[in-house]
């Protein structure tokens, strides 16, 4: 159920993170999902060593730092993924 969780925290982050950022990602829904995952785990391991993992109530700078990560993390990707498909338009 973890991985599931995971998924979906992963796929909202990701959207968050193309809803953020200024002009059109031309990556595709798996890889912003991914990019999402990894930023809520590198979010969650920023938020540990600032020592605000866990708080009473909402972890509002934990969450902060994930959906920061993940537009750093979909941000790089998508030059990524565009770098590599040659530019072509999709």
């Amino acid at each position: 159920m973890g991985w599931l969780w995971a998924i979906i925290v992963g796929f909202v982050l990701g959207l968050l993170a193309k809803a953020i950022l200024p002009g059109k990602q031309h990556s595709p829904l798996w890889l912003v999902t991914v990019l999402g995952i990894i930023g809520g785990i590198v979010g969650n391991a920023l938020a540990r060593g600032f020592g605000i993992e866990a708080t009473p109530g909402i972890d509002w700078g934990r969450h902060a730092l994930q959906v920061a990560a993940a537009v750093v993390l979909v941000g790089l990707g998508d030059m990524l993924y565009m770098g590599s498909r040659g530019r072509q338009r999709t």
